[in-house]
């Protein structure tokens, strides 16, 4: 059997360990699971489309990928995006109506992690 070595990126790891340590500090189980669905395989790391986004985000809502966010379908909510990478078209169609933003800047602007759903 492989040996599990996890993410190899110096960028991802200290993510990883930010997210733990926000969580613990606010007792908060939303950035302890999105550091958790974090470390799993490239392969296995979330990818969702716009439309996904569009359909299951509600009003006054930021919306966390632990992933990839692609450009397939339309956005026109004002809702703040966050997630791990976003293609380009993601980003350009999210950022015509609402804001792509890091999984990092969100924590700094709500590091209580209310009113955030996690999508994928």
């Amino acid at each position: 059997m492989v040996k599990r070595t996890g993410p190899q990126s110096l960028e991802l790891q200290t993510l990883i360990r930010e997210l733990r340590k926000l969580g613990s500090k606010e007792k908060s189980a939303l950035w302890k699971r999105v550091a958790e669905d974090l470390e799993k395989p490239t392969r296995i790391r979330r990818k969702v489309n716009l439309y996904k986004i569009e359909k299951v985000l509600r009003k006054d809502e930021t919306a966390v990928v632990p992933g990839k966010v692609l450009s397939l379908g339309e956005y026109t909510k004002k809702n703040n995006v966050a997630a791990y990478q976003f293609s380009d078209g993601a980003r350009k169609k999210i950022d015509k109506t609402g804001k792509a933003i890091s999984i990092h800047q969100l924590m700094k602007e709500n590091p209580k992690g209310k009113k955030v759903r996690i999508v994928g």
